[in-house]
């Protein structure tokens, strides 16, 4: 009876000890402008740094800046990729207030994570929105659904039940021969 207790804590013990490394996304560590930050003049770029690298390739990433009034956008371009950091040209900001940065990703496992910045633009610049036709594409990101599309967490819960019944199974059958 003691093998199996002690195969049953191995087990136990790698279930738990490997979960955090299967269940690990992407995740923001900094971003210029900071998060919750006040700035006196806009930035030429947005530029989110993850801890992991990031997957390149057209449409797969996408930032979205939103002025103060929730639907001009002030993003210049497509969202461009360097390993762990994605950056998106801005438009010169326009009014004062507080301006919102959307991101939507794809981590290298294949997940898409998403979120959201915000910072204060202090003094208002002259720049202009960004024409609607150009934002049709984008307009998603600044709004994050919160569904990341990944593989709900009770199917990895179930799975490692099964892997860890079946584990104790074989080691009392096979590792519980005779002994002298």
């Amino acid at each position: 009876m003691t093998r199996a207790a002690a195969a049953f804590a191995v087990a136990l013990f790698a279930l738990v000890g490997l979960a955090p490394a299967a269940l690990a996304h992407n995740q923001l560590v900094s971003s210029t402008p900071a998060d919750k930050s006040a700035i006196d003049t806009g930035p030429s770029t947005i530029e989110l740094t993850f801890d992991q690298p990031v997957q390149n390739g057209k449409g797969l990433n996408s930032i979205v800046v939103v002025g103060p009034n929730g639907t001009d956008q002030w993003q210049g371009g497509e969202a461009a990729v360097r390993g762990n950091v994605v950056s998106a040209p801005l438009r010169e900001l326009g009014p004062a207030g507080e301006y919102r940065v959307g991101y939507r990703i794809l981590s290298a496992d294949g997940h898409p994570v998403s979120g959201e910045i915000k910072f204060t633009l202090n003094k208002a610049g002259n720049g202009t929105p960004a024409p609607p036709e150009q934002t049709k594409t984008t307009g998603t990101a600044a709004e994050p659904s919160g569904d990341d599309g990944g593989v709900p967490v009770w199917v990895w819960i179930a799975g490692a039940a099964v892997l860890l019944g079946a584990g104790v199974f074989f080691a009392l059958r096979v590792g519980g021969g005779a002994q002298k």
